[in-house]
């Protein structure tokens, strides 16, 4: 990125809101305020994190009582994360400390190798490729020190049909112009494009983790 970012522009754009001093100020109390951190992210104290789509639902929630969990995900495309690729998770890392929640990673080696793969009817593909970068680049996340006990890192390879209810149902909520005029969709595009932003959407559904969140009911909080 070069030059002047309109932040102004992006928030129209994305449909957010801007993360005010009040809504700082209410999730320090539901945070520092409960003794599980010590301050504010300095990503937020900062200003780096500046908008936000219904969090201020999430903290009234929370004032109730109400549970939530935390999704985020890693599309794999190399052996190693760099920093870039980390931020997301490091501050994910501190949401779910400082609100003492659960988290699901989804790892999306199906979307990387139907964008980035290789596929020739002769000799095969390099589907395996990419299910080699997601144990790799879940070490790397593994690292940034989330709570073992409340983290579930699947692969979507490995875990799909826990989420395939969800994902038909949302097949069948959406049509495709909707799709294809959101996501760029084009003559082009293979038929496996076309359906997993299904898939993508399907972990923030707490009943795609029945066995994990064991609650049907309990919102979703996507850092990104």
């Amino acid at each position: 990125v070069t030059g002047k970012i309109d932040y102004q522009k992006l928030i129209r754009d994305f449909g957010s809101s801007p993360i005010s001093p009040e809504l700082l100020e209410r999730m320090e109390k539901l945070t520092v305020g409960k003794g599980r951190v010590s301050s504010l992210h300095r990503w937020l104290r900062r200003g780096i994190f500046f908008s936000h789509r219904e969090f201020d639902a999430i903290c009234k929630m929370q004032e109730q009582g109400t549970p939530f969990y935390l999704y985020t995900g890693r599309g794999p495309n190399s052996a190693a994360m760099h920093l870039g690729h980390l931020l997301p998770f490091m501050f994910t890392k501190w949401l779910q400390e400082a609100f003492n929640v659960p988290l699901v990673i989804q790892m999306t080696d199906d979307e990387k190798f139907l964008w980035k793969g290789e596929y020739d009817p002769d000799k095969g593909d390099n589907l395996d490729h990419f299910r080699y970068l997601t144990t790799e680049n879940a070490k790397d996340i593994i690292a940034c020190g989330f709570d073992k006990k409340k983290t579930f890192i699947f692969s979507d390879c490995d875990y799909m049909g826990h989420m395939y209810p969800n994902i038909v149902r949302i097949w069948k909520a959406i049509t495709y112009n909707t799709a294809r005029g959101a996501f760029g969709f084009v003559g082009e595009s293979n038929i496996g494009q076309s359906a997993f932003p299904a898939i993508q959407a399907a972990p923030s559904f707490p009943s795609s983790f029945k066995e994990v969140l064991q609650n049907d009911r309990m919102p979703c909080l996507i850092p990104c």
